[in-house]
């Protein structure tokens, strides 16, 4: 009697795998790194053993919140607007990481005044009596630096004393004085200041 005998061997085949999120295998999904077998039936008959060695790497998704002033440089591009803003970048598992910027921007200012003012001004608790730009920094509610410029006029009060000889009566702003003496009135001159007028009277009779 003689045999003729043919041996086929199993055969076993691990697969080495690395993908983001998922992976899709012999149409089912894998979310999760692990060690995955299936096991078919070869042509000659015998199992034929696959073994999946999976990693899988998530994408990533991040929010930045950033509150500046004026301005914000984020990868080379100048923003002045607040809103939402993405970019996507390629992680060093190569998988795709998306950055989500939050973005606030709050404005400093610069404002003039322009003042007018009798004699003196006070601002900011600084007495000014000379005329001149002044200029003085602030810091908003927002943490921004801002700018207010006084282009301040002095204009100056007047106080004049005139010496007058009548007889028997002088008239001054509607007033008739018919006593020697010392008298005083208030008028206010084109720059809105004082302007004192004193007349130092003396009334002569006949």
């Amino acid at each position: 009697v003689t045999l003729d005998l043919t041996i086929n061997n199993s055969s076993i085949f691990i697969a080495t795998i690395t993908s983001c999120d998922s992976y899709d295998w012999n149409g089912a999904t894998y979310t999760s790194t692990g060690l995955y077998t299936n096991i078919y039936t070869g042509t000659n008959g015998c199992d034929s053993t696959v073994s999946l060695d999976l990693t899988i790497n998530n994408n990533s998704l991040d929010t930045t919140d950033v509150t500046v002033c004026n301005i914000y440089i984020w990868d080379g591009v100048f923003y002045t607007t607040s809103g939402y803003y993405t970019n996507s970048y390629i992680d060093h598992n190569g998988c795709d990481s998306t950055v989500v910027l939050n973005l606030t921007v709050n404005f400093g200012f610069n404002a003039f005044l322009t003042i007018n003012a009798c004699d003196s001004y006070e601002y900011a608790g600084v007495i000014h009596t000379i005329s001149g730009i002044y200029q003085y920094g602030f810091t908003t509610i927002n943490g921004c630096d801002s700018t207010y410029n006084l282009d301040l006029t002095i204009n100056s009060s007047n106080h004049d004393t005139i010496l007058v000889d009548a007889c028997e009566s002088y008239l001054w702003n509607g007033v008739a004085y018919t006593s020697s003496g010392v008298h005083t009135n208030t008028f206010t001159d084109a720059n809105g200041c004082d302007s004192i007028v004193t007349v130092d009277l003396t009334v002569n009779y006949i």
